[in-house]
C-alpha cells in the first residue's frame, strides 16, 4: 500500500469516526514514517521531570507508557479519567503498525524512563495498513520492543488484541482468525518470558470473535464501555508495577 493511499485511508477513517483534523495531523509523512514528530515536544517536557514521589516533583513515581495505535490514542479521549493520573502516558498513534512503533520506541518509551510499558499493537499490521505483514513479522516486532524494554529495565505489560471481524477501511479482510493466532502468541510469550499479561480479548469478544456491539460503535474501536472493560483488566496490573 502506498503512503498516499495510507494517508487517504487515515482521512477517510477519521471522517468515519467523526474525528477532527488534530488526530489526522499525526499521520506519517514520507520524511517521518514512524511519526517521531507526534510526541517529540511532549516527550522533551516529560523527560525533564524526575521520576520521584509526588510531594517532591510534578511527576509521580512509577511512570507507565501506553504504546499503541488508535485504540490507545483514543483511550485518553473516550475515558479521560483513566489517564487523570499523570504517571500514565498515552503514546498511541492512529493507524500505526508494529514496525512504526518499534522505530519510535526509544523516543516515546525508553527516553521517558518509565517503570513499565503497556504494549497493545498488531491489529493494523493484520489490516495491511503498510502492506502485507505476516504473523511472524508482527511477532518479531513485538519481541524487539519487549527486548528493548527489558534491556532498559522497563517492565512489560503485553495486551491481547481487541476483537474484530472486519475493518471498515479493509472490508475484504476477515481478521478474527489472525487476531486469535497473535493473541495465542502473546499469551505464550508472556508465560515464556515472565511478562505481565493483560488478556482483554475474552471479556470483549463475541463467540465469533467480534467486538461485542455494546463495547464499540464501529466494530474495531472501543467506546467508553469498552475502555472500562480494558481498565478493569489492566488497572490491577498497574497497581503492581507502579509500587
Amino acid at each position: 500500500m502506498t503512503l498516499t493511499r495510507l494517508r487517504n485511508i487515515s482521512w477517510a477513517f477519521a471522517a468515519f469516526c467523526g474525528l477532527g483534523a488534530a488526530s489526522v495531523a499525526q499521520a506519517a509523512s514520507s520524511e517521518d514514517w514512524p511519526n517521531l514528530a507526534a510526541y517529540r515536544q511532549a516527550n522533551a517536557a516529560l523527560a525533564a521531570l524526575p521520576d520521584t514521589t509526588p510531594d517532591t516533583a510534578p511527576m509521580p513515581k512509577g511512570r507507565v507508557v501506553f504504546m499503541g495505535d488508535s485504540i490507545t490514542e483514543f483511550w485518553s479521549r473516550a475515558a479521560p479519567a483513566f489517564f487523570a493520573n499523570p504517571a500514565r502516558i498515552d503514546r498511541g498513534i492512529s493507524g500505526q503498525t508494529t514496525g512504526q512503533m518499534l522505530l519510535r520506541f526509544r523516543q516515546d518509551v525508553i527516553a521517558l524512563h518509565p517503570r513499565a510499558v503497556v504494549i497493545l499493537a498488531g491489529t493494523n499490521d493484520i489490516a495491511g495498513n503498510n502492506g502485507p505483514a505476516s504473523d511472524a513479522e508482527i511477532e518479531a516486532n513485538l519481541l524487539s520492543m519487549i527486548e528493548l524494554a527489558r534491556y532498559n529495565h522497563i517492565r512489560v505489560v503485553l495486551v491481547t488484541l481487541v476483537p474484530t471481524v472486519r475493518y471498515p477501511w479493509a472490508d475484504q479482510l476477515r481478521p478474527a482468525p489472525r487476531i486469535a493466532a497473535i493473541n495465542e502468541w502473546i499469551r505464550a510469550e508472556a508465560t515464556r518470558d515472565h511478562l505481565i499479561l493483560a488478556d482483554i480479548h475474552p471479556a470483549m469478544a463475541t463467540p465469533e470473535g467480534a467486538l461485542r456491539p455494546e463495547l464499540g460503535d464501529d466494530g474495531v474501536h472501543p467506546n467508553a464501555a469498552g475502555y472500562a472493560i480494558m481498565a478493569s483488566v489492566i488497572e490491577p496490573l498497574l497497581a503492581k508495577v507502579q509500587k
